[in-house]
């Protein structure tokens, strides 16, 4: 596989983000939505290109220490090759130069392997959310690292 390369999400971006969300989520936010992330001064968004396409993508919004991850999601294709790890390490490189010394998020417990790269990344389950999913009702974990 060629090297991906990492970058700051751009408004271009927003069709294929939108694109690739579709495919990795039952509840996508829509092109709208990540245009309106690239205006948002809380957010921080990252995107991984190979060959020139948007294969990956991670965001958070940081306020003060603390940054809440909103999207990790990589091209069904490509999962297992360790893209997931590393745009979620670049996305923690970038929070931490906004400030944030803590991380959270909220993850399936179904979603194994999520659960897995947040926890190779310091992140512990403290807690749940019931019904949180409103596709199918499921639990959410919060997750949360406080020394990034």
């Amino acid at each position: 596989m060629d090297k991906i390369i990492f970058r700051h999400m751009t408004p271009n971006d927003a069709d294929a983000v939108a694109e690739l969300e579709l495919k990795c989520f039952a509840m996508p936010w829509s092109r709208a939505d990540f245009l309106r992330e690239n205006n948002n001064e809380l957010a921080e968004y990252i995107v991984g290109e190979l060959d020139k396409k948007i294969v990956a993508y991670a965001g958070a919004w940081i306020s003060f220490e603390q940054a809440e991850v909103m999207h990790v999601a990589v091209e069904p294709s490509l999962r297992g090759k360790g893209i997931g790890t590393l745009i979620f390490g670049e996305l923690i490189k970038a929070a931490k130069k906004r400030g944030a010394t803590s991380i959270t998020l909220e993850v399936r417990p179904s979603n194994t392997a999520a659960i897995k790269l947040y926890e190779n990344f310091g992140l512990k389950s403290v807690g749940r959310r019931k019904n949180y999913y409103l596709d199918n009702g499921e639990d959410a974990l919060i997750m949360w690292n406080t020394r990034l």
